[in-house]
């Protein structure tokens, strides 16, 4: 796969609906085999390539240097963790598996209750389901459970006092997350991982011209 031909735009659809419930990258793969890169297009590629296959590692590396950002700020770390959780609703797969869980969870306690968080039916057109279909996490649009939760963390940060270290935390995270993607060699796996079913947004532009 050439991922030099792949734009932001559809990698950041990928990730948007990828499966991230696969566990991390093993530690020895994800820190071995660093090389510059010959040229700004091996770079982009390569930076692409990463971001997508080591996503996961990613997620966990900007999570830790958040937590130990905050290892003395005890509601800075529930911030943290809150924030976390907003930007993994963003994505397709997590929002409905968290949805599932938490309904399951209620439905020992409440079916009553649980019959209200379920999402209400897809409209169907000329026999197909609506392709600009709502995410619903427990009965209600995603986008109100972001704004929930986004207003939560930014109340929890602004009393943790946080907000500097917040930054740096980011700063730090980002600016690591961009230098092992842009100095990691991708092996032959990464190369050869298409994953058709999970990048289909990319492939779906390609099959339309």
């Amino acid at each position: 796969m050439d991922w030099g031909t792949v734009t932001t735009e559809d990698l950041i659809e990928a990730l948007r609906e990828v499966d991230w419930s696969s566990p991390p990258r093993p530690l020895n793969e994800f820190f071995s085999r660093f090389t510059v890169p010959r040229s700004s297009s091996k770079w982009n590629s390569r930076l692409k390539c990463n971001l997508y296959y080591y996503r996961t590692n990613y997620f966990i590396m900007i999570v830790f240097i958040l937590g130990l950002g905050f290892i003395r700020r005890p509601f800075a770390i529930v911030a943290a963790m809150l924030t976390a959780l907003t930007i993994a609703f963003l994505n397709d797969s997590f929002a409905g598996t968290f949805s599932e869980k938490v309904t399951r969870t209620v439905r020992r306690f409440s079916p009553h209750m649980a019959a209200k968080m379920r999402p209400p039916l897809t409209p169907v057109i000329r026999g197909r389901p609506s392709s600009k279909r709502t995410i619903y996490i427990c009965g209600k649009p995603r986008w109100v459970c972001v704004s929930l939760f986004s207003a939560a963390s930014f109340f929890v940060w602004f009393i943790s006092c946080g907000l500097l270290t917040l930054l740096w935390a980011c700063a730090i995270g980002l600016l690591a997350t961009v230098l092992h993607a842009s100095f990691r060699t991708p092996n032959l796996k990464a190369r050869l991982n298409t994953f058709r079913e999970e990048f289909r947004a990319v492939w779906r532009n390609y099959s339309e011209l």
